[in-house]
Order: structure tokens, then C-alpha cells, then sequence
């Protein structure tokens, strides 16, 4: 994860999802699926060591996305 922007992971702390994974797969050139998996390792990663920075809770976050 550190040849990662620090603008991911100030993006998954402020729930824009859609631009975090864009960010990940031009930073790392990996498949849109390799960087939704990359998206959801650094999301846990960060709940675990950075809780209190995530504006909204764990069940809100992403809701909506697909809709």
C-alpha cells in the first residue's frame, strides 16, 4: 500500500469510493477488479488503525453506491 497516493486513503476516510478504486488502478495499473480488492484491504486497514478519521460509521459508508 505505500506506492499508493496519500489521496486514497483521504478518500476512502471521506467515503468517495468510486474515486479512491480510480486512483488505485492508475497508480498501480492493476484491473478493475484487482483495485476494488486493493480499495477494500486499505478500507479495513484503516478502520483498524484510524477509526475516529472516518466521517460516517461502518454501516453507512458506501450505502447508496449502486444505486
Amino acid at each position: 500500500m505505500d506506492q499508493l497516493p496519500e489521496s486514497v486513503d483521504q478518500d476512502i476516510l471521506e467515503n468517495r469510493i468510486i474515486l479512491a478504486i480510480k486512483t488505485i488502478r492508475e497508480a498501480s495499473g492493476c484491473t478493475l477488479h484487482g483495485a476494488i480488492d486493493l480499495f477494500a484491504q486499505r478500507y479495513e486497514e484503516l478502520r483498524r488503525d484510524r477509526p475516529a478519521d472516518f466521517q460516517i460509521s461502518r454501516e453507512e459508508y458506501g450505502r447508496g453506491l449502486y444505486s
